[in-house]
């Protein structure tokens, strides 16, 4: 179901005063007889986003960001790896079988990193994480940065826009939260749906009409769902940053998140809340420049190993 990724991925510099994740992270097969920590799984997978008229490139993205990823100086929690998923089933398929790893890992106590891929594996994620939160004594919690709400009700095929609408199928209960949605992105029905389902949706240019911080904003607009440090799965869609930053995206605008903003949210987050599970999707390297989009996807997933140590 996952193939082993390739040893050249695994960065050394043959110091050990300077040690680097790829000499620390564990190639598996299996999530059997591993002590807690992270694990790591890629979508190589753009299905969804042609479905949805996107550009595709993000098949080769897990590859691309474990690249920078795996030359980052490690830290001490345990790294494991269980390649990329390979299956020629259906793209729903490939969805159920992402969640069933996810959940399966959740439920031996390691946290959960999915590298997309099409923004639709954040369903398999977040299905994954909700099954597991069935067993946790208080409300999960979704947090998603992106520029699109991404409810839109399959018409015929399933894609890069309608993770969270899929998620809502489920019947689970959850707190949901959108941040960076830019106006020009989103239909009024989508909206509207998405307030009726009593989602928190933060707007890009409410966040800019504030004029304070993002954390500071973002804390305000929370407000309760803040106080009960529920588990939480942090759903990143690379497009949620503006086009300076994130170039290599499926779908950019000039407009959106500059990595100055999303970082002090972003530490706040993982600080706030029991974040079990993290997402990065629609990074798309033939659409990047010098490899700075897979960089930052890379970064945003380092901030999660190193702030949620075990």
């Amino acid at each position: 179901m996952f193939e082993p990724i390739a040893k050249e991925l695994l960065f050394s510099r043959g110091d050990a005063a300077d040690p680097r994740r790829g000499e620390r992270v564990r190639r598996v097969s299996s999530l059997d007889d591993l002590n807690p920590g992270f694990v790591l799984a890629g979508y190589p997978d753009d299905e969804g986003i042609k479905n949805n008229g996107g550009r595709v490139g993000a098949s080769i993205a897990p590859d691309a960001i474990r690249k920078f990823l795996y030359r980052m100086v490690a830290t001490e929690p345990p790294l494991y790896d269980l390649g990329n998923l390979q299956s020629r089933e259906a793209l729903s398929k490939r969805h159920e079988m992402g969640r069933e790893f996810a959940s399966a890992a959740l439920k031996k106590n390691h946290r959960w990193i999915g590298l997309g891929g099409g923004h639709d594996y954040g369903y398999a994620d977040g299905a994954g994480f909700l099954d597991w939160s069935k067993t946790q004594n208080k409300k999960p919690v979704i947090i998603n940065f992106d520029a699109h709400l991404d409810v839109r009700q399959p018409s015929r095929d399933i894609n890069s826009g309608t993770p969270f609408y899929g998620l809502s199928e489920l019947g689970l209960e959850y707190d949901f939260v959108q941040i960076g949605i830019q106006r020009q992105c989103n239909s009024e029905a989508h909206l509207q749906w998405s307030l009726d389902k009593k989602h928190t949706i933060i707007s890009l240019e409410d966040y800019w009409a504030s004029h304070v911080s993002l954390p500071e904003f973002v804390a305000k607009r929370l407000g309760d769902i803040m106080l009960h440090r529920g588990p939480c799965f942090i759903s990143v869609d690379i497009d949620a940053f503006a086009w300076p930053y994130a170039i290599g995206s499926s779908q950019s605008w000039p407009t959106g998140l500059e990595p100055k903003e999303f970082w002090p949210c972003y530490s706040m987050l993982l600080k706030r809340f029991d974040v079990r599970a993290l997402g990065v999707y629609e990074t798309s390297p033939p659409l990047d420049f010098d490899f700075g989009t897979s960089k930052l996807a890379s970064l945003i997933v380092d901030t999660f190993l190193r702030e949620k140590a075990l």
